[in-house]
């Protein structure tokens, strides 16, 4: 795999100044989406993404039923499978988010999975990596921004995004930002028909593997920092508002237990 590399200093400066410009004028959510559109691109031709048709069929479903309970923008939602034994998940702005195939590996039920992807699908709606270039702006740090949303710096983006579960896109998310997604992600999974306990289980199971490898989980913890009171204001959370969940809700199945054999096969 060939790594992108933006060529000359002409292109440099204009990506620069089109950063610049964005956080001048604001980030709207048509910037978000070519920002995530263009660098999706890019990372794709990188990245090792699952291509067997009823396993990305499945995750795309699952995602989906929840996007669609939480986007009020209309925006147009993918979700991808990335070929990695690394444990991470991650979201570029717009709508496009990546599920390592190790991180399945440990969602032991469709709840976890789902609390995962609510989490990420929360970053989007929330708009934190675009908060995040606004405020780039204002603090004067564009290059370190332009640095991790491109290749301006000869980066490899293939590499970082498999090593690093896509930090070589985005800032990393602050506490605050990542204590919201949690909050939004309890009612975006709810919504959908899930149990949103499965959010501070799948965290718990990470904490536990840090405990045992923490080499197998390093690209998580680098991009989603979590610690013990991170898990339980999941749980007062979702006991709080447990007299206002929805009915039934599902916390495993049989088609969820059949997606995660299937990824776990070795392929050919």
């Amino acid at each position: 795999m060939k790594p992108y590399i933006r060529s000359g200093t002409a292109s440099a400066t204009a990506a620069l100044a089109a950063i610049i410009l964005l956080g001048a004028c604001g980030i709207s959510t048509d910037d978000e989406v070519a920002i995530g559109k263009e660098n999706a691109a890019k990372l794709e031709q990188q990245l090792p993404l699952v291509t067997d048709p009823a396993a990305t069929a499945y995750l795309d479903s699952l995602g989906q039923a929840i996007a669609a309970r939480a986007d009020r923008r209309g925006l147009t939602w993918r979700f991808r499978l990335v070929d990695s034994d690394e444990v991470n998940a991650f979201a570029l702005p717009g709508g496009w988010i990546y599920v390592n195939r190790g991180l399945v590996a440990r969602a032991q039920s469709l709840s976890e999975l789902a609390g995962v992807l609510g989490h990420e699908i929360g970053h989007v709606t929330m708009r934190h990596s675009a908060k995040q270039m606004e405020k780039a702006q204002r603090t004067g740090v564009g290059l370190t921004l332009l640095c991790t949303l491109t290749n301006v710096c000869d980066n490899s983006l293939g590499r970082a995004a498999v090593q690093a579960g896509g930090s070589a896109l985005m800032a990393k998310f602050s506490r605050a930002d990542e204590l919201e997604a949690d909050s939004v992600a309890v009612g975006y999974v709810a919504d959908a028909g899930v149990d949103p306990d499965g959010i501070p289980i799948m965290f718990r199971h990470l904490m536990e593997e840090r405990d045992r490898r923490p080499d197998v989980v390093d690209s998580w913890f680098g991009t989603h920092p979590l610690e013990e009171d991170r898990v339980q204001q999941a749980e007062r959370l979702i006991e709080s508002v447990e007299g206002d969940l929805p009915p039934n809700l599902v916390k495993d199945d049989d088609r969820y237990q059949e997606f995660r054999a299937r990824l776990a096969t070795p392929r050919p």
